[in-house]
């Protein structure tokens, strides 16, 4: 049976801003709802599932996110994930120019944890902690084909 990736989901503390954030880095909103009822209990697996979601694509049209914030139940802060927890953490974007889609997350408030680093001759890379304490990597291909 053939599979795909679907979209990854996030839930976030400020819907508007994660937008924000992920539009200025150049995904686009391509859909916005607000879910509850019958289905959502069923599908998610949470009884009085309420929330405003909104889903993103990457230009390429092959990627997305799905960001949803909860209105009930009331949604539940946890620790920052750690680039070594086990479990999934993080959410990685090739981009073009690595510098400049540091300086749009800049605008976000949101930094590298550590610097950019340089795998061989072949990528730049950086993981930064965007909008609701996502780690997001970026990755930017040094020897373009």
């Amino acid at each position: 049976m053939p599979i795909k990736l679907e979209n990854v989901g996030i839930a976030v503390r400020d819907l508007e801003a994660t937008i924000a954030f992920f539009v200025d880095l150049g995904l686009t909103v391509v859909g916005r709802d607000t879910v509850s009822g019958e289905w959502t209990d069923t599908a998610v697996g949470l009884d009085g599932n309420h929330a405003k979601i909104a889903m993103l694509q990457t230009p390429d049209g092959n990627g997305r996110l799905e960001l949803f914030e909860y209105i009930h139940p009331e949604a539940i802060e946890t620790a920052a994930t750690q680039p070594n927890e086990i479990g999934m953490h993080r959410v990685a974007f090739s981009v073009d120019d690595i510098e400049r889609s540091l300086e749009v997350a800049a605008k976000h408030g949101c930094q590298p944890l550590r610097g950019v680093a340089t795998y061989g001759d072949s990528y730049k890379l950086t993981y930064l902690r965007g909008p609701s304490g996502i780690l997001v990597m970026l990755a930017e291909e040094l020897k373009k084909n």
